[in-house]
């Protein structure tokens, strides 16, 4: 099913809250190999005039991949093969930093939908908020989705 471009402007409702913890921040610092002590060390971050350890500045992708996945691909109107989809761009702006204990949800909105050489184009972008009513971030992002039978090389 080709990709519906007339649900550009669709937006989603707010996320599941996601609790941030020490734990999930120090996973992901790990996983990036990345030892700033901002993101493991209390101690380092209060020292900086921080309440406790920050979030890397794409930890967010954590709570972006899960609205993209359940929320805009799993939207059928949409016509997108997750199965046949990439992921092409990502950018952050960041209003407020990030620590263990915020409780955050996202809005997923349809910014963009192009089709050009036979390759879908799906950009979204998520607001991020702290407690439901704080604007943290928003994110974009653009997922690729290849025709079928093109390799991913």
């Amino acid at each position: 099913m080709p990709l519906n471009a007339s649900l550009v402007g669709r937006s989603y409702p707010p996320t599941e809250p996601y609790e941030v913890s020490r734990e999930h921040i120090r996973i992901f610092a790990e996983s990036l190999h990345d030892d700033n002590p901002l993101y493991l060390d209390p101690a380092a971050a209060r020292a900086a005039g921080y309440r406790d350890v920050l979030a890397s500045p794409t930890f967010l992708t954590v709570l972006s991949e899960r609205a993209e996945r359940a929320q805009v691909a799993a939207d059928v109107e949409l016509g997108l093969d997750y199965s046949q989809t990439v992921h092409g761009f990502q950018r952050f702006v960041h209003l407020r930093p990030v620590h263990p204990g915020d409780v955050l949800n996202l809005e997923a909105h349809i910014d963009d939908i192009r089709v050009t050489g036979g390759i879908g184009l799906v950009t979204v972008s998520c607001k991020v908020f702290r407690d439901s009513t704080e604007h943290v971030a928003t994110m974009y992002c653009t997922m690729v989705e290849r025709p079928v039978g093109v390799p991913l090389s």
